[in-house]
């Protein structure tokens, strides 16, 4: 009986785990002074995919681990550092799904083309009713 309460109590207390006790990043919930860095950050970080919440930008999110991704990236703007070059690092880390603006590499020509493809296919198939119609 005791191993079931002791299990049951941890399966309630793992989400109190999930919680961080560490405080945020410095840079994570603070701007830049300067406002043309701070600007670049601010472009850089919403074009970013947030890890944690897969659906907002490392911007928009509450996640910690967008707050560290915040905090990199001033902190790389702060240096000089290019958003392109940051942008290439943090791909490089964590693959081209991360960053919201599309690749041009040769694995994504398929999607680039299924518009078009899709386009084609429902004008031909609108045409071939067109002219049963017609007859």
């Amino acid at each position: 009986m005791r191993e079931i309460i002791f299990s049951l109590a941890l399966v309630l207390a793992s989400p109190l785990l999930a919680d961080s006790n560490l405080p945020p990043s410095y840079w994570a919930y603070r701007q830049l002074p300067d406002p043309q860095q701070e600007a670049r950050a601010q472009a850089l970080m919403e074009e970013l995919r947030c890890l944690v919440c897969q659906g907002q930008s490392i911007a928009d999110s509450d996640a910690d681990l967008a707050g560290d991704m915040r905090d990199l990236v001033r902190r790389r703007i702060a240096a000089g550092e290019k958003p392109d070059a940051i942008r290439a690092w943090l791909i490089d880390r964590y693959g081209d799904w991360i960053s919201y603006r599309p690749t041009a590499k040769p694995i994504a020509w398929p999607l680039w083309a299924a518009p078009i493809i899709l386009l084609i296919f429902g004008g031909a198939v609108v045409a071939g009713r067109l002219k049963r119609k017609a007859r």
